[in-house]
């Protein structure tokens, strides 16, 4: 019995409070505070497990409510006296109205009931909504997911009791995919998503036709590119990229680190067709054997006339009959004039020198690399085999060793491509003569040997470094090619192409050339050594040199470099082939008179100097009468053609063969036929040059480029000059004249065009 000093004297709504229940989590304290540890473990888990079986059986009460629950209009909805209840605190009844607080018990009541009633309004109108628009909360549901908007599956929830409430419970399931879970004060995904769906949805499918508009086509153009081409390279059709898909059974981890992204890492070749793509780090005389294969076969003959490439050669009674691959390694404007017409006049850009220091080296390489690739393939050989050659001159410059300090050159990736060409040769029965076109500082200063200008070589400051420099180089290469696999099919080895000798003391140029033959034999190679004649004349050749055993003096003719020969009428041409270069050559092989045993190395069927380039970039020509050197002892400002009067132009001597008339015609093939009677008077002659994107006199197979990227039309557009405009024989010893016979005037044939 409580005493006066208990009485309560707290206002009555206090009192009134603490007539009601108490929380359960106070109670339950105050419980299991007094019983033992035992005891109230037990306690604990009998809780835990009816809370969960009172969970379960009201969830299925409500399921099965919902299930006996009639299908309602949307207007049906808004007039339900739950909706009504829900969100109008004035239509609940006078019980739920109450002034008096709500006990503990009624609240979570009260909360559980919301909570249901809730759930079945969402549910219903779940299974009101069409797929399409499920489908798409769907995806928005899991956008939000991912974006942290809806609590993610993978996080765990634990149930909140006090207050008698829940605490978020983990969601998963359908109603987590579906996105229709409401977060007290936040998002609700059925609510706010169907404003945004239309309208994102149709961005959508805009951004996917314009992607299809774009890339079907791309598609469809690759699968064509990409499907062409056989063999170990599979090379697609002509002007397209290479498939390259002997790479495909490669794995890329078996190329070393120090390797990737090297001349050496096959998956960083433009072509990798006909090369042994498997990594090797083996070096012949420091220069790599990567690329080659491990077999090959020298019972090869070109032709019917000639012996295959593992029987001997009788030089001197059997004629060489070879054709130059000019332009190709050794870069030469007038062959490429697509490499150098972007430029403008004052960027300065003439030669291989200025044109990569402008590239830069990546793009160099990646530009030069699919002009090696592009300009020169596997059909060439097979076309230059059909033709009637035997033999193929080679150019390549010092860079394909090696590149020295200050030099912008692309080194090295022409070595592989040399190789591949060597190999095609063997595969054909073709011979090759090897030609160093370009040497360290410039032996000529012109743009065929890389730069323009002065000579570096045996002259000016660094002249006797460069000299050292490239007898270092044939060093690396005659150790290279002293290779067994190479003794049959590399026949001639020349040492400098066309040394302007005329610039150059004589006596340092000719002490140079017996030193690199004395490296060539010191390596074992046994074939022939090729000097250029230095433009001093045949006749000055007569005693020289006679300690280098197997040496060839190679001469290089042409009448439109010659003020005084470039302006002979049709028929004076003629004749002075077959009379003048005759009797040079014949009195040069006969070592009484002369060197010894000559070749002519380069020659064409030009009549003028009128291709684009062939005197330089951005000059004139001696026909026109537009090249102003700056020297006087070769400017040409007045034209240089035929004394018969009339205008000199170059319009029609750069026409398409297919244009040429009849007269022309003729004339065009006596010229060249006489040429190869004068020079089979001596060791034979290799014609100037097998291919150009334009330069249709100067080019056996003539690639007429309609834009300005040739890789992209060649071998698409293309003829063969000789067998096309009838200017060349279809066999190179299919001949009608052989300087026997009488030359026509060809007096209908107008001197001048």
């Amino acid at each position: 019995m409580a005493g006066p000093h208990n009485r309560d004297t707290r206002p009555d709504h206090h009192r009134a409070r603490r007539s009601h229940p108490q929380p359960r989590r106070e109670r339950k304290e105050r419980q299991t505070s007094e019983d033992p540890p035992e005891r109230r473990v037990r306690r604990t888990h009998r809780d835990d497990r009816q809370s969960d079986e009172r969970r379960e059986k009201r969830e299925k009460r409500e399921e099965r409510a919902l299930r006996a629950t009639p299908e309602q209009s949307p207007r049906q909805k808004q007039r339900s006296p739950e909706r009504r209840r829900r969100h109008d605190p004035t239509s609940y009844t006078s019980s739920e109205r109450s002034s008096n607080p709500l006990n503990f018990d009624a609240l979570a009541k009260l909360d559980a009931y919301n909570e249901k009633t809730s759930r079945q309004t969402q549910e219903k109108e779940q299974l009101l909504r069409p797929k399409e628009k499920d489908r798409g909360h769907e995806r928005r549901s899991k956008h939000k997911v991912a974006t942290g908007r809806v609590l993610k599956d993978n996080v765990k929830h634990k149930r909140k009791s006090e207050y008698g409430r829940e605490k978020r419970r983990i969601i998963s399931g359908p109603l987590a995919e579906e996105g229709n879970v409401r977060r007290r004060g936040g998002y609700v995904a059925e609510e706010s998503g169907k404003k945004r769906f239309g309208r994102k949805c149709w961005i959508s499918v805009l951004v996917v036709v314009l992607l299809l508009v774009i890339l079907i086509p791309v598609g469809v153009y690759a699968s064509k590119k990409h499907g062409g081409g056989a063999g170990s390279g599979g090379s697609s059709d002509a002007g397209s990229d290479p498939s390259n898909s002997n790479l495909d059974g490669v794995n890329k981890d078996d190329i070393p680190a120090t390797a990737k992204n090297t001349y050496l890492d096959p998956f960083t070749w433009y072509d990798t067709k006909d090369f042994n793509i498997t990594y090797t780090s083996e070096t012949v005389g420091g220069l790599s054997v990567m690329g080659l294969s491990t077999k090959w076969d020298d019972g090869v003959q070109a032709n019917e006339n000639v012996p295959p490439l593992d029987k001997k050669w009788a030089y001197g009674t059997m004629p060489i009959r070879g054709v130059n691959l000019g332009g190709w390694l050794s870069i030469e404007p007038f062959i490429t004039p697509s490499l150098f017409k972007s430029y403008k006049p004052n960027q300065g850009i003439v030669d291989e020198y200025t044109l990569t220091k402008e590239l830069g080296p990546q793009k160099a390489a990646k530009t030069l690399e699919k002009h090696y690739a592009m300009f020169i393939k596997e059909d060439d050989f097979q076309q230059i085999q059909a033709a009637g050659f035997d033999h193929v001159r080679i150019s390549y410059s010092y860079w394909a060793v090696t590149t020295y300090p200050g030099d912008p050159y692309v080194p090295k990736i022409s070595w592989r491509y040399l190789l591949r060409a060597i190999e095609y040769c063997r595969k054909y029965g073709l011979r090759v003569n090897l030609d160093l076109h370009g040497l360290p500082g410039s032996q000529n200063g012109w743009n065929h040997s890389g730069r323009q200008g002065a000579i570096g070589w045996l002259n000016g400051t660094d002249g006797d470094v460069n000299a050292q420099r490239s007898l270092d180089i044939h060093t690396q290469l005659s150790a290279f090619f002293a290779q067994p696999r190479y003794k049959n099919v590399i026949a001639i080895y020349g040492l400098a192409n066309e040394p302007k000798m005329i610039a150059l003391p004589t006596s340092a140029v000719l002490d140079w050339e017996t030193k690199a033959a004395a490296i060539v034999r010191k390596s074992g190679m046994q074939q022939y050594v090729v000097v250029g004649d230095g433009f001093l004349g045949l006749s000055k050749w007569k005693g020289q040199l006679s300690g280098v055993q197997n040496a060839i003096l190679d001469v290089h003719q042409y009448t439109i470099f010659n003020k005084n020969q470039i302006n002979f009428p049709h028929q004076k041409k003629i004749q002075y082939a077959c009379q003048g270069w005759t009797e040079q050559m014949q009195q040069s092989i006969n070592v009484a008179t002369g060197f010894g045993p000559t070749i002519c190395g380069e020659w064409s069927q030009a009549d003028t100097d009128c291709a684009l380039y062939v005197n330089n970039v951005n000059t004139g020509s001696r026909w026109e009468g537009t090249l102003p050197t700056g020297d006087p002892t070769t400017s040409v400002t007045t034209p240089d053609c035929p004394p018969n009067g009339g205008t000199c132009s170059c319009d029609k001597a750069n026409a398409d063969p297919g244009s040429y008339s009849d007269d022309y015609k003729q004339w065009l093939m006596m010229y060249a036929e006489a040429q190869m009677a004068s020079f089979e008077t001596g060791w034979g002659w290799f014609y100037w040059t097998w291919a150009t994107e334009s330069a249709a006199q100067w080019s056996w197979k003539v690639i007429l480029s309609l834009g300005t990227l040739r890789c992209q039309v060649a071998d698409t557009i293309m003829l063969q000059a000789g067998m096309a405009a009838g200017i060349l024989p279809k066999k190179t010893w299919q001949r009608d004249f052989n300087c026997t016979s009488n030359i026509p005037d060809f007096k209908d044939l107008p001197e001048k065009y």
